[in-house]
């Protein structure tokens, strides 16, 4: 089937209602098989050119190893995906891009930005998606919203190290905080996961200009409608700044198209993961905190990214509770 399947894209951004710059970027690379959406922060608008960067070093990156790409089989033999593996390399490239501009220049120090990514490789008929921070991947099939990443935050970070924390003590976390991003450090983990495409389905990449202030159920049915991506990304943008535009809104739509069955799709419907990962509180904080870029002014808490969390972490996270009791 992955023979006949073909990627229709379209992206739309805003600035949104609030904020005076965008500093969203999206992607598209038909040729390369490579679309991506990344969310800027940092002081000085440097975000903008740090998610400007993320995009242009990953479609470089891309188009660099076409010809190494092809060379390869699909797999390794340890059964991994060259495609996958190729997805991570690029995003570790773009990171590294940004740090060193990061460090040269007074004007983008500070600079961060996350990044949603999905590659497509013909050959396999698989659709690469790579990560860093909460902008996030959606897959829309058979009318089923899925939502295919996990955000990278210190509420995830916390849940997956202290499942047994009251919800008292989880409610006074700040919900806007992410805990990875291109542009803290040199090393930056990516998560990668690989999804075998089939026709009639429709992928969202958005940042949380979109996923935090609209409801899944509103994003689900917006992607269910018999129209082109292009028609959707907007549609959903306005989505978005209608239900305030907190934030810049960012997407891009992927449509698989070729010859379906004629099986009746049923209606649009909702994960329950996708329902899970959005909290009712977090539409009223927008803005992104990126912990080492962003300052995080509450109380002077001190946290770390999840990948040196530890019991200082923890230790941290009690002060916090105390404090906001």
């Amino acid at each position: 089937m992955s023979e006949l399947c073909q990627l229709e894209a379209a992206g739309a951004s805003d600035v949104g209602r609030i904020r005076e710059h965008n500093e969203d970027t999206f992607l598209i690379r038909q040729d390369l098989g490579l679309y991506l959406v990344a969310d800027g922060a940092g002081g000085h608008n440097a975000g903008e050119v740090a998610s400007a960067l993320a995009a242009r070093s990953l479609s470089n990156y891309f188009g660099s190893t076409v010809r190494e790409t092809h060379d390869k089989p699909e797999f390794d033999h340890f059964g991994l995906s060259n495609g996958a593996r190729r997805m991570s390399r690029g995003i570790k490239k773009a990171n590294q891009d940004i740090v060193a501009i990061s460090k040269g220049s007074t004007e983008h120090r500070g600079m961060g930005t996350t990044v949603v990514a999905a590659g497509y490789s013909a050959r396999s008929g698989l659709l690469h998606i790579g990560h860093v921070g909460d902008s996030r991947c959606y897959r829309l099939r058979g009318g089923y919203l899925e939502l295919l990443t996990q955000d990278h935050s210190l509420l995830n970070d916390v849940l997956e190290q202290r499942p047994e924390l009251d919800e008292s003590v989880l409610t006074r976390l700040p919900k806007n905080v992410v805990t990875r991003a291109l542009g803290m450090e040199e090393n930056v983990r990516v998560s990668i996961r690989s999804h075998a495409v089939a026709i009639g389905d429709r992928y969202l990449l958005c940042t949380d200009g979109l996923s935090k202030p609209v409801p899944p159920s509103a994003i689900a049915e917006v992607m269910a409608k018999p129209a082109p991506p292009a028609a959707l990304a907007a549609e959903l943008v306005q989505l978005a700044n209608a239900a305030g535009g907190p934030d810049n809104v960012t997407v891009v739509v992927l449509e698989v198209t070729g010859e379906l069955t004629g099986r009746k799709q049923p209606g649009p419907h909702v994960s329950p993961a996708v329902i899970a990962a959005r909290r009712p509180d977090q539409a009223s904080q927008p803005e992104i905190l990126i912990l080492g870029i962003e300052e995080l002014d509450l109380d002077r808490l001190q946290v770390l990214p999840a990948e040196a969390a530890s019991d200082q972490l923890m230790e941290s996270l009690g002060t916090l509770a105390r404090r906001r009791k």
